[in-house]
């Protein structure tokens, strides 16, 4: 019943990884190579937690 209104951990953790795929991505338009690098690298973190999530259901 608790459980109801619990927020589902897959859904907040693809929204932070596209979020930070989009911040990679104008950090490279503007010409920050060393930020896009950092933001890419936070994101594929991001991606392979999802994908262990997604693996254990």
């Amino acid at each position: 019943m608790f459980g109801l209104f619990k927020g589902d951990p897959k859904k907040k953790l693809d929204k932070e990884y596209k979020a930070l795929l989009e911040q990679a991505m104008q950090a490279q338009r503007s010409g920050d190579i060393r930020k896009y690098s950092e933001l890419t690298e936070l994101a594929e973190a991001k991606k392979s937690e999802l994908d262990r999530l997604s693996s254990v259901d």
